[in-house]
């Protein structure tokens, strides 16, 4: 049963679900498998080591699926930034006009991208209301709303989505999706709820069957609780949230008990390059690779399709059921005992006495402490 949202409408989706960008995860195999299930699956640009590459697999996506799907565009700090205006042109000029975008700075991104005929549908991350307030002047079409739950970069307010999505419904001029914390269809009643237009999915997403990441990660995933992940570089006012190993636990205590507060002495802990390997090999504790909260709700591995198809029905029963708590007249009540209006149930006679170890509730009876 297809869901009907402004997310829906506008990006010719049929369930409210995005696959957020992923570093070395994102590839056309996931980006086709979600779209294919009809969700909306993201090819995550800065994957690719150069323009041409992403055109390749912008190109390989199309052959494996006739769906829409996006690609996202993350804006880091980087001592040799990756030239982004090309990467968005190879997005323009292979005809995708959905774009996820993140990080410091998306302006001139977000103006290249909206001067293309047709525009393009951009769907902005944003940690704080006041990022998100900024990210409408430019001219996004959606936020997405990331809670503190989240994998990676978490930002420094550490608001989580109950207060942050209900902060977006109140001041957000344009509509916004959850993200953060999201594995299930009651998660995403909570979120259509809360003022969601749907939501977006990252760890949920990488333990699937599609993901190209090593079985024994995805395991680790499963096997793990809501406490196993790790908020590493506070002290550098870059958050990030990781799975927690033991390269996470050795960057934690250089952060707790550096003298010079050089970042020099955590980078070699907090390497990408080591991040991506632990992908490859299936060594969890190779190095550090980002993971949300939510990993305490993740307990299979299914297939897209099949995750999709069992979000769709989790959310239409949540959503059922909480409208049937909705009645036209209050039924009887089922708690036991007389009624409140049968006056010998009423101990008004008793309210001044005391009675040792007793404690008296008024309207009720006396109940023992």
């Amino acid at each position: 049963m297809p869901f009907n949202t402004v997310l829906t409408r506008k990006l010719g989706i049929r369930v409210p679900v995005v696959q957020g960008g992923m570093q070395w995860v994102g590839y056309a195999e996931m980006a086709a498998a979600v779209s294919n299930a009809g969700g909306l699956g993201i090819i995550t640009a800065l994957t690719q080591p150069s323009p041409e590459d992403l055109r390749k697999e912008i190109r390989k996506c199309k052959t494996m699926t006739k769906y829409p799907f996006g690609v996202n565009l993350t804006l880091l700090p980087a001592m040799v930034p990756p030239d982004y205006g090309a990467y968005a042109q190879v997005v323009l000029d292979e005809g995708i006009r959905i774009v996820e975008t993140a990080g410091n700075s998306p302006g001139p991104i977000i103006k290249q991208l909206k001067q293309a005929n047709p525009p393009c549908v951009i769907l902005h991350k944003c940690t704080t209301i006041r990022h998100a307030l900024s990210a409408v002047k430019l001219g996004v079409d959606f936020l997405s709303i990331d809670g503190f739950e989240c994998a990676g970069h978490v930002g420094e307010t550490d608001i989580t989505n109950l207060i942050l999505l209900s902060r977006a419904r109140q001041t957000m001029p344009v509509p916004f999706i959850a993200s953060g914390g999201f594995a299930d269809g009651q998660g995403l009643a909570a979120a259509l709820s809360l003022g969601a237009e749907g939501i977006n999915m990252g760890t949920r997403f990488m333990c699937t069957v599609e993901s190209p990441i090593h079985n024994s990660i995805k395991q680790a995933i499963v096997d793990a609780d809501e406490t196993d992940t790790e908020l590493v570089l506070r002290r550098w006012k870059n958050t990030s949230r990781l799975f927690k190993n033991k390269v996470t636990e050795q960057a934690t205590k250089i952060e707790r008990e550096s003298t010079t507060g050089k970042f020099e002495e955590v980078a070699p802990y907090v390497s990408g390059k080591r991040g991506r390997e632990v992908f490859i090999n299936g060594d969890k504790d190779f190095g550090v690779w980002t993971a949300g909260q939510v990993i305490g709700l993740i307990h299979d591995i299914p297939t897209c399709e099949e995750l999709i198809s069992r979000i769709e029905t989790e959310a239409i029963e949540t959503l059922s059921k909480a409208s049937s708590l909705i009645v036209d007249k209050q039924p009887e009540p089922d708690i036991a005992g007389k009624s409140m209006g049968d006056m010998s149930a009423n101990p008004s006679s008793d309210h001044n006495k005391k009675v040792p170890g007793e404690a008296q509730i008024y309207d009720i009876g006396k109940s023992k402490l």
